[in-house]
């Protein structure tokens, strides 16, 4: 495949690009600022879809962008560099999982008046509420393992995915609400309703992120990994999904069929220890 390209020097070139060319995550290496797009970058840039215009300066390339891979790969910061700034995204994060989960202890309680001997029907009474704790702490939980292993893999980082990450976190911080309307309300459909759509939000605005660091070559996951991950994210919502009509007939019966999350990979796990 022969491919037109702009080399360093300002002049048009055409040739065979070798195999051994970096891939997309190129394009990651631009930072603000810098004073030469070199013949390598643009080339990927263009292997992925970019239109690219430069017009010629005095010994430097002025970019005039219309596509949109090129502008964010301007504002690309290089996480090595920007290890402070990288660390508060990283720990703001992990805050807002720790106040979310925490804030899911305060939906349990036991009322004042109740004296020794009628303990055990008003702890049974709570029995919503536990499994809303329950379902809801394991959730959480185990977003916050994706996300963590997700940044632990991250590479740069720019404002669009700052602004992807703060919108997942709107959606985590919204699931103690749910909870404590499901713990409140389990037998309701709205309720079950408001729940899964939650969690469906979650999963979706996660796969959202995950894919769009991916494609920017933001992360270093592998495309198998990531093709791996959509895939779970995508039965993940589809479970919370498929509870949703089971709600309007069967209010109460909708939650357990979350259990299928926890179950089926479990017992997976235990069928290959056994293999």
């Amino acid at each position: 495949m022969v491919n037109r390209y702009l080399t360093p020097q300002n002049t048009y070139s055409e040739v065979t690009p070798p195999l051994s060319w970096p891939d997309r995550r190129a394009d990651a290496r631009i930072r603000t600022g810098d004073p030469f797009i070199t013949s390598e970058v643009l080339y990927q840039l263009s292997y992925v879809g970019g239109l690219v215009h430069c017009r010629s300066g005095a010994g430097s390339v002025a970019a005039e962008v219309e596509d949109g891979c090129v502008a964010r790969a301007r504002e690309t910061k290089h996480r090595d560099e920007n290890e402070i700034e990288f660390s508060r995204i990283v720990a703001f994060s992990d805050g807002v999982f720790a106040i979310a989960i925490t804030l899911l202890v305060l939906n349990l309680g036991v009322p004042d008046h109740v004296r020794g001997g009628e303990l055990g029907t008003a702890l049974w009474n709570e029995r919503q509420d536990l499994f809303a704790y329950a379902i809801s702490f394991a959730v959480i939980g185990r977003f916050w393992i994706v996300h963590h292993r997700f940044f632990g893999e991250v590479t740069g980082f720019d404002g669009r995915l700052i602004s992807l990450n703060l919108f997942y976190l709107a959606w985590i911080v919204l699931i103690p609400f749910s909870s404590r309307v499901l713990g409140d309300h389990g037998g309701n459909t709205a309720a079950v309703v408001l729940y899964a759509a939650n969690l469906i939000g979650v999963v979706l605005c996660g796969a959202l992120l995950f894919a769009d660091a991916q494609g920017a070559g933001l992360t270093r996951t592998t495309p198998a990994l990531a093709r791996e991950g959509r895939r779970r994210s995508l039965l993940i919502a589809a479970v919370f999904l498929a509870s949703i009509p089971l709600a309007f007939v069967s209010p109460s019966l909708a939650p357990y069929c979350w259990l299928v999350l926890f179950v089926v990979p479990a017992a997976g796990r235990l069928a290959r220890q056994h293999a």
